[in-house]
């Protein structure tokens, strides 16, 4: 099995420019318009909404651009990302005040953190061996 892409939300396009484009290196596409009726059959939802993609040759996201889309939707959905240099990430994460969290668990830590909109990811790096 295979996961294609993850669809998110975003609150504004710089939002999303600023958190996939800029802090993960991700190229983005051109915006497409998915029309109000299939929003509505697809995610119930009444109203047309702007859709971009950004991917590079091993992530994909199509985030939907969608101001009335409530935090609350997001409290435990969230992707995990590996990064090569987790530390780099961090300084970058903080640089561009993007929210950081480190959670102690047992003799690890997890990192975590969170779009300009309150999606949430967890940021690991390969295991050292």
């Amino acid at each position: 099995m295979l996961l294609k892409h993850a669809g998110l939300t975003c609150s504004t396009e710089d939002n999303a420019d600023k958190f996939y484009r800029d802090l993960l290196g991700l190229n983005k596409s051109k915006p497409k318009t998915l029309p109000a009726d299939l929003s509505l059959a697809i995610f119930n939802l009444d109203a047309e909404l702007k859709m971009i993609n950004y991917m590079d040759e091993h992530i994909h996201f199509e985030i939907f651009i969608a101001k009335h889309i409530s935090t609350i939707q997001r409290q435990i959905a969230h992707q995990c990302l590996e990064v090569d240099d987790l530390r780099g990430f961090i300084e970058k994460c903080r640089s561009m005040e993007v929210e950081v969290a480190l959670i102690p668990k047992g003799d690890k830590t997890l990192t975590f953190i969170k779009d300009f909109d309150g999606n949430l990811f967890e940021i690991t790096q390969p295991k050292r061996v």
